[in-house]
């Protein structure tokens, strides 16, 4: 089954998960996620079918205490300075220098709706998310295509990688001020926010903030704005990146996708 809907694109363009109610108190023990939360205007539009991953605001805390707080990003105006230039290019640095990642994620989507999984990147090009039942949902990118399975209705979904925002996590080497049209850089205490956007023809403008530990510059987050304006935020943690995922995580059935 290919889906070629713009609506569907947005879908794999926030992509992760379904559904499931987070037991984040392990996880927080783990280290602090920052964990979003819908809007009001988000969930008064929500009447929708959850979407699999990437998008919604973001928030930073302790998602087992329900500390959290959103997080401000600012437009860009005019050029950057020198201090966002440079926090520019040591995020390029860490997604260039990262060859592959192993993790845990927590999907939220613009109904409020939150799911759980593992996920497995390998560069360029490849990623793979597993999320947990109750969800049937996988999610496999092999380097050129990205397929949206289903496990109980035993169907897939095509899209190409290229028209994914989640592009920019899985290229080999990136420059974020000379690759991308990156709108906004930001940092705190906590976190460097950057934030990329893209217009296209067919789906409309998508947005992709990503948010990187202040001190380790280590990815801990990511939100995808589709075109119509929901959310869907994946954040990410016990990430490992000396592990080496098995290739065949990564492999997609073209047959099963084309009958």
């Amino acid at each position: 089954m290919i889906m070629r809907t713009s609506g569907a694109a947005a879908l794999v363009g926030s992509m992760v998960l379904g559904t499931c109610l987070l037991g984040a108190t392990a996880m927080a023990a783990t280290q602090s996620i920052p964990l979003p939360v819908p809007s009001p205007k988000r969930v008064a539009q929500a009447s929708q079918p959850a979407r699999a991953p990437l998008t919604a605001p973001a928030l930073t805390g302790n998602p087992a205490a329900g500390n959290v707080v959103p997080v401000a990003t600012p437009p860009r105006a005019g050029g950057f300075d020198g201090s966002q230039k440079a926090l520019a290019d040591k995020v390029s640095g860490y997604l260039s220098g990262m060859s592959t990642l192993v993790g845990n994620f927590i999907q939220v989507g613009p109904d409020g709706g939150r799911t759980e999984g593992q996920f497995y990147i390998q560069k360029p090009g490849k990623v793979r998310f597993e999320y947990n039942p109750p969800s049937p949902i996988d999610v496999i990118a092999d380097g050129n295509s990205v397929v949206v399975r289903d496990r109980k209705l035993a169907t897939q979904d095509l899209y190409p990688l290229s028209q994914t925002p989640l592009r920019y996590l899985l290229v080999d080497k990136i420059d974020l001020l000379k690759d991308t049209n990156l709108v906004s850089v930001s940092a705190d205490d906590v976190f460097v926010t950057v934030v990329i956007e893209e217009k296209q023809a067919l789906t409309g403008t998508h947005k992709l903030m990503m948010m990187f530990g202040a001190k380790d510059f280590q990815l801990r987050q990511w939100t995808v704005t589709d075109p119509q304006g929901y959310d869907t935020t994946v954040a990410v943690y016990n990430l490992d990146p000396a592990s080496k995922p098995d290739p065949g995580l990564f492999r997609i059935n073209y047959e099963r996708v084309l009958q």
